[in-house]
This record gives C-alpha cells, sequence and structure tokens, in this order.
C-alpha cells in the first residue's frame, strides 16, 4: 500500500517560515501547481506582497500571520484554515534561524533561539496539524532540516543540532504516523542561496538556488521517499563523510572548508583577580 500523496484538489497546503527563501519559493512552486498556499511568518509585508506576485497563477496565496514560537499563533493559523478555507492536505515546516556559533564566543542566546524557531517551533505546528490530520484520516507532512544535521560543521554548533533533531523527530514520529494514515518525510537540503546561507564563513560547495531547492522538494513531495535531499552527489557524499572515523571526518571537514587555516582567536591574558578587601 502507497503513502498518501497530496494534490490541491485534496485541500490546502500550510508553508511556515513563507516570507523568503526556501519557503517563498516552495510556495509560489505550489501555487503555480494549483494549491491554495496557506503561508505564516511573521513579516506581513513580505506576506502580501507574495500574495501578490502569485496573482496570476492557477493556485493562490493564503496570508496568515504568526510566530512559530508562539503555540497560540500557529492554533489560530490551523483553525483559520479549517474553517474559513478547507481540509489541510499537506504541512511543510519550514521556519529556521541560523545563528553562527564560535566557541571563542559562546552566547546562550544563540542556542535557546535556534531551538525556539527550529525545535520548538516545529512542535507548536505539528501538534495542531496531527490533530487535524487524524481526524481525516490521512494527511502529508514534511519537515525542513539539513545535511548539517548528519553531522557536525564548523559554526554549526546550535544549528547543526537543531536539525539533528528534527531529523530524529521525523524518523521517530513516522511509526505511529503510519499508522494513523499520516505521511511524514524529512527534507534535507544541501547549501541553498538563502538569507541565512549568506552568514556561512567557509566555501559552499554545489551551491542551488532557492528556486531549484522548490523544484527538488516539490517532486520530492510526490514521491514515495522518506527523505528528501538534494543535490545528490553533494548529499550522499555528506552522508559517506559521516560514515567515516572521526579522526578522518575532522581532518576532511576542516580542509575542505579551509577552517584549519582560520586565523586562531585571539587569547585573553587571564585577569588575576583583585585580593578581597
Amino acid at each position: 500500500m502507497q503513502d498518501f500523496v497530496a494534490r490541491p484538489e485534496h485541500g490546502i497546503a500550510w508553508i511556515s517560515g513563507a516570507s523568503s527563501g526556501i519557503g517563498r519559493a516552495l510556495a509560489l512552486k505550489l501555487a503555480g501547481e494549483g494549491y491554495s498556499v496557506a503561508v505564516t511568518a511573521r513579516d506581513h509585508h513580505k506576506l502580501a506582497e507574495l500574495q501578490v506576485e502569485a496573482g496570476g497563477l492557477p493556485g493562490s496565496i493564503i496570508v496568515l500571520d504568526g510566530d512559530v514560537t508562539n503555540p497560540d499563533d500557529m492554533e489560530h493559523a490551523l483553525a483559520s484554515i479549517e474553517y474559513e478555507h478547507g481540509q489541510l492536505a499537506l504541512a511543510i515546516f519550514n521556519a529556521g534561524v541560523y545563528l553562527p556559533v564560535h566557541a571563542e564566543d559562546l552566547h546562550r542566546e544563540d542556542f535557546e533561539q535556534s531551538f525556539a524557531v527550529n525545535v520548538q517551533g516545529v512542535v507548536n505546528c505539528l501538534v495542531p496539524a496531527i490533530r487535524h490530520m487524524k481526524a481525516k484520516g490521512h494527511g502529508q507532512i514534511a519537515i525542513v532540516s539539513s545535511v548539517t544535521g548528519y553531522g557536525g560543521l564548523p559554526t554549526s554548533a546550535a544549528y547543526g543540532a537543531t536539525k539533528a533533531a528534527l531529523i530524529n523527530m521525523a524518523e521517530s514520529l513516522k511509526f505511529d504516523l503510519d499508522k494513523m494514515g499520516i505521511r511524514i518525510q524529512v527534507i534535507n537540503p544541501g547549501f541553498v542561496d538563502t538569507p541565512a546561507t549568506s552568514k556561512n564563513e567557509f566555501p559552499m560547495p554545489s551551491l542551488i538556488s532557492a528556486e531549484e531547492a522548490a523544484e527538488h522538494i516539490s517532486a520530492g513531495l510526490k514521491s514515495q521517499s522518506f527523505e528528501i535531499t538534494f543535490p545528490k552527489r553533494f548529499t550522499y557524499m555528506m552522508k559517506l563523510l559521516n560514515l567515516l572515523p572521526y579522526s578522518l571526518y575532522f581532518r576532511l571537514v576542516n580542509r575542505s572548508t579551509g577552517w584549519e587555516r582560520r586565523p586562531q582567536p585571539q587569547r585573553r591574558h587571564p585577569v588575576t583577580p583583585s585580593p578581597a578587601e
């Protein structure tokens, strides 16, 4: 028996983090395929611009403002879809933040914000989406993770940890969701040219545009694959890289990213405490 594959006639597609990057490009792609696409983000102005841009497409854009870190916002978004626009057939949870981390200058806030958006933000969307789809007896969910979730990379201590969590989350939920008729997939892109990747401090091999990423995701959503990953030559290389012994893994990542040539951070002289008065 094949897993459920959503089509425009089945109902609404919902994309979180749709104001820029992959989410925006995918919203336009799905609207071009005839979907009514509910889009969620904090920036109403950008969502309104997206709605106008999709005006001539076969489908449409439904603007639903909301912050994924606020569970009430996501409950309201799903309620709006259900009671005002129709049945939720496809949900793509894409909202994410990338905050580069350097060990010589650690900040708790970078980790807190990364997990709040990238992990808890997905959970806040999953809870109402699964409840809705369970009542209908079918649905399709895709969680946008990243190949950085396969293994550690420079500056990705927070981001990569959240993406590894999402991969594990999707894998774990699949066992139960299969029995409920709800299909779940995980999307692991390589490097995509977005505002997030512009912060990277190392070369990004096989970099593709957000529009190319949307094409790959659209095709993957129609397939029977659990994982949607692209470009495959690069992402499969990353999979193989993480099968190597750690001594070789760290050496190759250092060399390929140029991180071994990065200047060492300046060491601060330890401050001698003043004697107590």
